[in-house]
């Protein structure tokens, strides 16, 4: 994703630009083995800190196995937000134990960026990821896509079509969000609105009787049981959702989806980087990218792929979606605090 300090190195700029160049968009995604990285075969342990599903991390393993026989992957699993606490209970004991971060939060990884926690590693698989997407000086890549929707209760009559909807009469107390005060993806959702419809739109929320709800679990479930008409939800939620049954639907609002990109990085001090860049190749490869997308009811970061469950593919995404901008993750990077300040005043009346 293209940030404000995007041009710190030229030459990592210029090598993302000859590959983008490059692009071949109409061929088949390759089923090839991945080339042996130059500073030797990798092999040894990689500990992953990531908040991607344990019923992902299950399907990855194999071809893990497969693709990098010598290297044996450690897994840390837990929400974005218990992800970046531990994270932050190590690196102030000065002991991170993390070689690479797959997280759901934007924010962390262009805070730590700055901070200058991450090595800076171009991967060949990501010649083909949207620009706006792309960190340019090649310290993060976003790895997969979550997207905030709004979700009804299947029959609903004359559901809301835009976000900005649920400020309206009609969905007074009928309305449930997560919270941003806990939920990374809940933050993610209201710096977008925030920028969007202004400071006022919580305070706007809370005057219409909007329930929070907690994580994206607890959105569900009030729309499932009743207690709530209509919910801003994860698509893959969703997905797995209708997929068991659930008498819910989704609807694209005409204001724009959020896309919330879920990077990877590896760390500065890694101690074994060339598995570590293996690992990342993986991650980035069509292989990989049809695991995470198809498992996790997400979009894929390669546009060759096809969308989750039937949905659309990453051009039609992006086309429903709010775009990112460098105003916007400065937003949610500097302003996130007084963010959290506004709703918590705004829900505390």
């Amino acid at each position: 994703m293209v940030s404000s300090l995007c041009l710190r190195s030229m030459g990592v700029v210029l090598m993302l630009a000859l590959l983008a160049s490059c692009r071949i968009e109409s061929a088949a995604p390759s089923t090839a083995p991945l080339v042996s990285r130059l500073e030797g075969a990798p092999s040894g342990d990689v500990w992953v800190y990531t908040s991607m599903y344990r019923h992902v991390l299950d399907a990855l393993d194999p071809l893990l196995q497969e693709k990098l026989p010598h290297v044996q992957v450690h897994w840390y699993q837990a929400g974005s937000e218990k992800v970046a606490s531990r994270l932050e209970a190590e690196r102030t004991a000065g002991a991170v134990r993390a070689d690479v971060l797959a997280t759901s939060d934007p924010f962390l990884y262009e805070r730590l960026t700055r901070e200058g926690a991450f090595l800076r590693y171009a991967s060949p698989n990501v010649l083909r990821v949207p620009r706006s997407l792309m960190e340019l000086d090649a310290h993060y890549a976003a790895m997969r896509l979550s997207t905030m929707v709004l979700v009804r209760r299947q029959g609903l009559e004359n559901p809301p079509s835009a976000f900005g909807d649920l400020i309206s009469e009609r969905w007074k107390g009928r309305t449930a969000i997560g919270d941003p005060l806990t939920s990374g993806t809940a933050f993610t959702w209201a710096v977008f609105l925030q920028a969007k419809y202004g400071d006022t739109f919580f305070e706007r929320l809370r005057a219409k009787g909007t329930i929070v709800a907690g994580g994206n679990a607890a959105v569900l479930q009030k729309v499932e049981s009743g207690e709530a008409d209509v919910g801003v939800l994860l698509l893959e939620n969703a997905l797995a959702a209708r997929e068991r049954g659930s008498p819910i639907a989704f609807t694209w609002p005409t204001d724009g989806a959020v896309v919330i990109p879920g990077p990877v990085a590896i760390f500065q001090t890694t101690p074994n980087p060339t598995a570590a860049k293996a690992f990342v190749d993986v991650l980035l490869s069509p292989e990989g990218q049809r695991i995470i997308a198809g498992k996790g009811d997400m979009h894929a970061v390669d546009p060759r792929l096809e969308g989750p469950r039937g949905e659309p593919g990453l051009e039609a995404l992006m086309a429903r979606t709010q775009p990112w901008t460098p105003e916007l993750l400065e937003r949610g990077l500097v302003r996130g605090g007084e963010l959290k300040e506004l709703f918590s005043r705004a829900f505390s009346q």
